[in-house]
């Protein structure tokens, strides 16, 4: 088995979260990187060959993958980063398939039966080793993760449409009308991004793909719909897959986190006494940064309620509810932070308030200062999302 994570992306619809890093990179829920969910999925299911495909802006990525994710090798496992490299000539990646197509040179040294190809940039726990074989017991070429929508939400998506056996027979880019389930008519099959290929299977379409100039080089856009018109492709339904330790409440729980909105609603879901998406499952843990700092302190009648705290923290004097903070970030006396998202290294001045926002690595709020109480006043200074949250890039002085 070989897992390869594409981990290329720019996150335009993240900016300025992404201005000088590649979204996988983004912090996220105050201990982690948005990589870090496929990568423990993958690790804990004991899948320990994982190649990163990475493209723009790369260098925190590879730094983090390097610091976090090493691995010793003494068994053949390894976790590394592999940085585009122009091995068909002076150009980069055109697309994700192109991406594994230029670094055959990984499939052709370990010559894996089956490859797991993960996107990672989307925050869940599966066990990808259950859609593995899903995939080897129906002999398909390839297997589609995919995770019922409400299909009056699906248009947001690439929907798959399958028939009773899971043998997919059309695969769509959000279609205005997107196909009902085999056993459900309201809802649709929304494609996750994670694939399982049989590895010659695989070889062959990317061949393909790359001698057809008419073609975007795409995964979901092209190299999937090739196995759809050959009736080689089946669909893995995320409901069926048992993660230890899952909650009634936290079971199947899968979010795309591509936009400022979906981000902050997904930190949004974690700071509940019973959280949407629980970090503390322990029989499946999300592994992430280990930093030597300190416990977080609370101290002249700081408290913080509704919220995630992390190591390093001083919170003096001062409220934060149903917010997300991240390692080592400071609020000072008299502030109020509600409803945001701290990045580590944050600090707060004295009297200042911040409500629904998103504050990058470094930024510093001066004492007194306002951000999320004037949205007008705010947009002339930083970027709004649709929904209203307020997006301070990094190392920014307020």
């Amino acid at each position: 088995m070989l897992g390869i994570v594409l981990a290329g992306g720019e996150g335009k619809r993240l900016y300025p979260l992404t201005m000088d890093r590649a979204k996988p990179a983004v912090p996220f829920g105050g201990a982690y990187r948005l990589i870090d969910f496929v990568l423990s999925n993958l690790v804990n299911a004991g899948y320990e060959r994982i190649c990163v495909l990475t493209q723009y802006k790369s260098h925190s990525l590879d730094r983090h993958i390097s610091q976090t994710w090493w691995s010793s090798g003494f068994h053949g496992e390894y976790i590394t980063p592999v940085p585009a490299q122009q091995r068909l000539g002076p150009r980069w990646y055109t697309g994700s398939a192109d991406a594994i197509f230029q670094s055959m040179n990984l499939i052709d040294d370990e010559q894996p039966e089956y490859i797991v190809v993960f996107g990672a940039d989307h925050v869940y726990r599966m066990d990808p080793s259950q859609m593995v074989a899903a995939h080897v017991e129906s002999g398909a070429d390839v297997t589609v993760a995919g995770i019922r929508v409400p299909r009056a939400e699906a248009t947001a998506f690439g929907c798959i449409d399958a028939d009773e056996s899971g043998r997919i027979t059309r695969f769509l880019e959000k279609p205005a009308d997107p196909p009902g389930t085999p056993d459900d008519p309201d809802s649709t099959f929304a494609s996750m991004g994670n694939y399982v290929f049989t590895t010659q299977a695989l070889i062959d379409s990317l061949r393909a793909d790359a001698a057809d100039s008419d073609s975007d080089h795409d995964m979901g856009g092209d190299i999937i719909p090739d196995f759809v018109r050959r009736d080689r492709a089946f669909v893995y339904d995320f409901k069926d897959n048992e993660v230890p330790g899952a909650t009634e409440r936290d079971k199947g729980y899968w979010r795309d986190v591509g936009t400022l909105d979906a981000f902050y609603d997904a930190h949004m879901d974690l700071v509940s006494v019973h959280p949407v998406f629980n970090l503390y499952n322990r029989r499946w843990p999300i592994r992430g940064e280990s930093l030597n700092l300190p416990p977080a302190k609370f101290v002249q009648g700081g408290s913080a309620q509704d919220s995630v705290v992390g190591s390093g923290c001083i919170i003096s004097a001062a409220t934060v509810t149903d917010s997300v903070l991240s390692s080592d970030v400071v609020v000072e006396d008299g502030a109020v932070v509600e409803g945001s998202v701290l990045m580590p290294g944050v600090r707060i001045g004295k009297g200042a308030v911040v409500r629904r926002a998103i504050l990058d690595k470094n930024v510093v709020v001066g004492e007194g200062e306002q951000i999320g109480v004037d949205i007008e006043s705010d947009r002339e200074r930083f970027s709004i999302s649709a929904g209203g949250v307020v997006t301070v890039g990094k190392n920014q002085r307020i």
